[in-house]
């Protein structure tokens, strides 16, 4: 897995090494561009790809690239150059030639030569020489021949093609010899006359005779070397825990021993499935902060067998927080109820009880709890409309059209016949409905048993047509009585209706 680019860095020694793409071909280790099946020399892979395991190892920022030489001053000649994975040497520009960070260059090896990428120039090596304890004229600084030409470049190709294959034979013939060890990885010279297989065991092991046998296999010379866990985790690369590439192949170059104390000093559960690392050792990320953790405890009582005595009884340490210093506390026979006390407080009861002296009980602090992280409500911050819009269930449509027509009605026109829609509309043959004059004073709300309307017989063979006025009604002021818009149905309560011929049943004209 190839992470083309993260924003992160980690500043390590005299260089910022920073996860990025592949300097050589800038390509991020998937070949060119234009064409992706076209032969990159940086990737080492005839497909474009990268078949060293990564184009993220251990690649450098030049701070200093940036600063200017004193006048006179010529460069530095010596360059560092990396070859398969992790593995870095440094080379002598004796030809001064014109070089820049990316360059495939043929260098000396022996016997013969190897080649080889450019990852460092200028001021920058002569600190990282400094760092290693390198002498400029060390015989461990080799030649640089030249830059490699294309029959250079598809020799070495053609090396790294075999590789894996290699690999696995020699695996096979390390089997049948009953040998204890396991090799990891193997690295071709770039002009095919060398191999080196980098393998791991746990003790000793004579492998005389398992050199013979790979020399007349493969017909190349044969170098074993033996590397730790962590120098195989290194080499092969992983993505670790944490989401990121190992440490150890992409920045970390020293590898300092990891105890357990480092994880009880950060109050770590020993858990050894969660501590150990890619390569089965403790993480190297242990270390990262333990200086913190140490600066931190300096001041604190040591807690083995730390106990405090108070006339309730005798407490007995369970837990630290060293960064809010508090110390928990719990009484025998009450392991479920912690009591935080600070640490001034625990070193003042142990005071006391040095000089014999015991309080009544610990003096609890109040604990603040978190305060819980305040989530922004991005719901509607540009005024659009809520996801759960469709998530009420729709109502049938009576209902919908009863509850739109009821919004327009004025509440005390509300039908009293549940059996009616609301807002239904009267034919136009029957006309509009006499208010009736001894309705006008009646309490509101007081209503008679309901009966049940008999049909009229006069009104069933009538013809259809417009309603005559009643001549009673004609001088009656405007604005008398109920709203002409009154329901039909809200005199059904007055029980059967008399017929409307009768004259009888009219209203009594006032008296003068």
């Amino acid at each position: 897995m190839q992470i083309a680019f993260q924003s992160n860095f980690s500043i390590f020694g005299s260089c910022i090494n920073v996860i990025m793409g592949c300097s050589s071909c800038s390509t991020n280790g998937r070949g060119n561009y234009n064409d992706p099946n076209e032969k990159v020399a940086g990737c080492g892979s005839a497909t474009g790809t990268c078949s060293t395991g990564g184009c993220n190892k251990l690649n450098v920022f030049d701070w200093l690239s940036n600063m200017e030489l004193p006048s006179g001053q010529a460069p530095f000649d010596i360059i560092e150059v990396r070859f398969k994975n992790s593995r870095k040497e440094f080379f002598k520009n004796v030809n001064n030639l014109t070089l820049s960070v990316g360059d495939v260059i043929a260098v000396e090896s022996s016997p013969g030569h190897d080649i080889g990428v450019v990852s460092a120039m200028g001021e920058v090596v002569r600190l990282q020489l400094k760092k290693k304890k390198i002498a400029l004229d060390s015989e461990e600084i080799k030649k640089i021949y030249r830059k490699a030409k294309q029959t250079d470049i598809d020799k070495w190709q053609e090396a790294q093609e075999l590789e894996t294959p290699t690999m696995y034979k020699a695996r096979t013939f390390a089997i049948q010899h009953g040998l204890q060890m396991k090799i990891s990885d193997v690295e071709y010279q770039g002009d095919k006359t060398k191999a080196i297989f980098y393998y791991t065991a746990d003790a000793r092991v004579d492998f005389r005779q398992l050199i013979k046998t790979l020399a007349d296999e493969f017909k190349v010379r044969i170098e074993m070397r033996q590397i730790g866990a962590r120098q195989e985790a290194s080499r092969l690369g992983a993505i670790g825990s944490c989401g990121r590439e190992l440490c150890c192949s992409t920045w970390l170059t020293d590898f300092r021993s990891v105890s357990t104390s480092a994880a009880r000093y950060q109050q770590l559960s020993l858990n050894p499935l969660k501590l150990a690392g890619q390569c089965g050792k403790l993480k190297c990320c242990l270390n990262y902060e333990l200086d913190s953790y140490l600066d931190a405890i300096k001041d604190f009582p040591t807690t083995d067998n730390l106990k405090l005595k108070t006339a309730k009884g005798t407490a007995f340490h369970q837990k630290t927080d060293i960064f809010r210093r508090i110390m928990w506390f719990t009484y025998m026979g009450e392991h479920d109820n912690f009591i935080p006390v600070s640490v001034d407080d625990v070193k003042r009861v142990i005071e006391l009880n040095k000089n014999g002296e015991t309080p009544d009980q610990l003096a609890a602090i109040v604990v603040e709890a978190a305060e819980k992280e305040i989530i922004p409500d991005y719901e509607n911050v540009v005024g659009q409309d809520s996801i759960t819009r469709f998530d009420k269930s729709k109502n049938k449509n009576n209902n919908n059209n009863r509850n739109k027509n009821n919004n327009n009605r004025p509440q005390h026109n509300k039908p009293k016949n549940p059996n009616q829609l609301q807002g239904e509309a009267k034919p136009q043959q029957q006309g509009e409905r006499k208010p009736n004059p001894n309705q006008l004073n009646k309490p509101q709300g007081e209503n008679k048993p309901k009966l049940e309307r008999k049909p009229n017989p006069n009104q069933q063979n009538k013809p259809q047509g417009e309603r005559k006025p009643n001549p009673n009604q004609l001088n009656k002021p405007q604005g008398e009585g109920k709203p002409q818009h009154k329901p039909k149905h809200n005199n059904q309560n007055r029980g059967p209706k008399p017929p409307q011929n009768n004259p009888n049943n009219n209203p009594p004209k006032p008296t003068e």
